[in-house]
């Protein structure tokens, strides 16, 4: 039986923490496992960790030292940048940075036709411009502007890894150029031109174009001068003002104005983009130059415009199918042979070296300039395939005043050899009419007579000389008039030698043929030369009445904004050389030229026309230079290396062209008479005894009785003229 009184035990969980007794010491802390023993390590060979604590030693020390040094390097970057850009002027004052100034051409009409020197149409801004300038400039040669410091590393990057590909060195060919970087370079870096110290601006803009590390270093360095110093807009509008942009235009304004007619602001997305891409290559791909190819190349920028943003496909594809076309102004731009010859024939300091913008009022004739370049082409464009016969025109009042040239076949080129102003050539028998121009003023008659016939002379030095005729063939008694009219060449030689060889020369001279002439008995038939502007200048003095010319282009010069001219012409008519009776004698003997003799290919269908043929030694040079009672017209053909010419004489081609030019010039013209007059008949006297000399002249022109000389029928007014100059044979 159980003990009922005994208590159960609590069912509890059991005393987790015991209490710990109050003098029981505190228990230690169980002792750490031992490890197990490992293997014992090998001991590093103490060379290789010799080895090893010096490289590790060396790399610390580069690494230091390149850290020094890239510390110190970026410094002196930044205190070269900040010494740079401390020196930079105001963005204002960079904006026109031309060495030279600019000549504009005006015609007789006050129309401009031509351009020279540095053309600048005014200052412009990023903001001014249109937007679509702006932005086909940036799409084209710097699409990452407004985000890069100066320089794009990645665009040099790309620049050197199509340069290699491509089979060149990296640095040569491409250049990844930015904005900024190329308006460095417009501006030389900051050095300006000094006469002193170059040449010439060529020779100072090839030095501020030169390529080396060195440059390109110091390009770099003004580049982030630039960017420190003036704003993205600020170094745009340098640039769209300084840029080269082909056709002597400087700058964005004188661009737009010179090739669309219109301000840079209100050009559209075509011709922003014409405008843009002439920035690459500005002279070939000049609208004036090659439109074709300037479209071809906006076509490129509209793309890239874009594909950036600039410009919706809507909007790319309508200006690509619609390109820019030249202003009528500038499709009409002519008349460079007239150009360069007037800035060659105006003083210096004003043309062709002038700091100031100038303008220069001329006499060319827009109208008559384009028909003669039209009659021009039409003519030589029948020349066998691979001919290089060159030709040259001159067109002229009786004054002198020039109203068109052409200076070679490619008949609107400029900056090129002027063969009308600068090819000195044998004038052949176009210097016959200055042998009769001294006849006539002399006293003889265009009726009177010389023999054509087989003619020797001893020429001192030489020994006997026999001239002939071209055709080999001769006439008998021939009038000076019939002489002249078929181009003979012994009645010619007998009459110069007749009123005397010196007075030929001073005619001749006084006319305007200022080169030396051949005191020779050949000078007859033009073994002498001139220019065809000096000969067109001389006939010009026959068809005034025989007062002498000088001819001219420049009318007047004045600066920009001036009213007041600094310079006026240097040309027109001068003192008398012949009579005006001899003068309109000798346009009546001229005239028959063209009606009846060498010349009748150059004959007008409704009005009167006089002119002289002319085929140098071995036919080198070809001419036809005549005038109807408004302008005189010079032609001339032949080769610039002297080739003789085949098939060609002055009374073929050079007739043919100088018909089609004045056709077309005095198309619409009044029909006016020559000034001429016919020739009383003449007084027969009887013959003198015969002599041993060739017969000349046979008879007694007016003003005095015949007395022989040598052999050689003479005046005594002639006897007279030669006592007083001094001269004689």
């Amino acid at each position: 039986m159980s003990d009922s009184r005994r208590r159960p035990k609590r069912l509890v969980a059991d005393r987790r923490y015991p209490k710990k007794a109050a003098t029981e010491a505190p228990a230690k802390k169980p002792a750490p496992k031992r490890r197990k023993t490992a293997t014992p390590r090998k001991r590093r060979n103490p060379v290789v960790a010799l080895v090893l604590g010096l490289f590790g030693w060396i790399f610390g020390l580069i690494w230091k030292i390149t850290l020094s040094v890239g510390v110190i390097a970026g410094l002196v970057l930044a205190a070269m940048i900040f010494n740079v850009q401390s020196g930079l002027p105001e963005a204002s004052a960079m904006l026109d940075g031309r060495a030279k100034g600019s000549v504009t051409l005006l015609d007789n009409r006050g129309a401009i036709f031509a351009l020279r020197g540095d053309q600048f149409g005014g200052v412009v801004t990023a903001q001014s411009v249109s937007p679509h300038l702006k932005n086909a400039v940036v799409a084209t040669e710097d699409k990452r502007f407004y985000q890069h410091f100066g320089l794009s590393p990645r665009g040099i990057a790309g620049a050197m890894r199509i340069n290699m590909s491509e089979g060149r060195s990296a640095l040569s060919g491409h250049g990844g150029s930015t904005i900024t970087q190329q308006t460095a370079k417009l501006l030389c870096l900051g050095v300006e031109f000094d006469p002193t110290q170059w040449k010439n601006e060529a020779e100072y803009v090839n030095d501020c174009r030169r390529s080396s590390l060195r440059r390109k270093a110091e390009e770099a360095i003004f580049a982030m001068a630039m960017e420190w110093k003036y704003s993205k807009d600020e170094i745009l509008s340098i640039y769209l003002n300084r840029a080269y942009m082909g056709g002597g235009a400087y700058g964005a304004e004188a661009a737009a104005q010179g090739y669309f007619g219109k301000p840079a602001a209100a050009l559209n997305p075509a011709e922003a983009a014409m405008l843009a891409g002439l920035l690459t290559a500005p002279s070939s791909l000049a609208p004036t130059a090659n439109l074709a190819r300037s479209q071809a190349r906006a076509a490129t920028v509209l793309r890239l415009m874009n594909e950036q943003g600039y410009l919706s496909d809507k909007d790319a594809a309508y200006y690509q199918a619609n390109p820019a076309v030249l202003s009528d102004q500038a499709g009409n731009l002519r008349g460079g042979y007239f150009a360069d010859w007037v800035m060659q024939s105006g003083p210096e300091f004003f043309t062709r070296d002038t700091t100031e913008d100038v303008l220069i009022q001329t006499t060319l004739d827009q109208r008559i300039q384009k028909a003669t370049a039209e009659a021009v082409n039409q003519v030589m464009s029948k020349l066998r395939e691979g001919s290089k016969a060159e030709v040259a025109v001159v067109v002229m009042s009786a004054d002198g005043a020039v109203r068109a040239m052409i200076g070679g076949r490619d008949t609107d080129a400029s900056g090129v050899f002027n063969r009308a102003s600068q090819a000195v050539r044998q004038t052949g028998s176009a210097f016959k009419p200055f042998v009769y121009a001294t006849a006539l003023e002399l006293g003889y008659s265009p009726l009177d007579t010389v023999v054509d016939e087989p003619f020797c002379m001893n020429i001192p030095g030489s020994g006997q000389w026999c001239p002939e005729n071209y055709t080999k063939n001769y006439q008998g008694r021939v009038t000076l008039t019939e002489a002249l009219k078929r181009s003979l060449n012994i009645p010619a030689i007998k009459v110069s030698e007749s009123v005397g060889r010196d007075l030929v020369m001073k005619v001749a001279r006084d006319f305007g043929i200022v080169r030396d002439l051949h005191d020779t008995p050949a000078m007859a038939l033009g073994t002498s030369e001139a220019t065809l502007l000096e000969m067109s200048g001389a006939y010009a003095g026959i068809l005034n009445g025989g007062s002498s010319v000088t001819p001219y282009g420049l009318v007047e010069l004045r600066l920009k904004g001036e009213s007041e001219p600094l310079m006026g012409t240097g040309g027109g008519m001068g003192e008398r050389v012949i009579q005006p009776s001899a003068a309109r004698q000798l346009i009546w003997m001229m005239e028959k030229v063209v009606t009846e003799g060498s010349g009748t290919r150059a004959r007008l269908p409704d009005r009167e026309a006089a002119g002289k043929t002319g085929t140098s030694q071995e036919a080198r040079d070809a001419w036809f230079i005549g005038f109807t009672a408004d302008y005189v017209t010079g032609v001339w053909m032949g080769y610039d290396d002297n080739t003789p010419l085949t098939g060609v004489t002055g009374g073929g081609l050079p007739a043919e062209i100088w018909h089609e030019v004045m056709v077309r010039v005095n198309d619409g013209l009044p029909v006016n008479p020559l000034p001429m007059q016919a020739p009383e008949a003449p007084q027969v006297a009887p013959q003198p005894a015969p002599q041993p000399a060739p017969d000349s002249v046979q008879t007694v022109p007016q003003g005095g009785r015949d007395r022989v000389r040598d052999g050689v029928a003479e005046t005594v007014l002639q006897q007279l003229l030669r006592d007083i100059l001094g001269g004689g044979n």
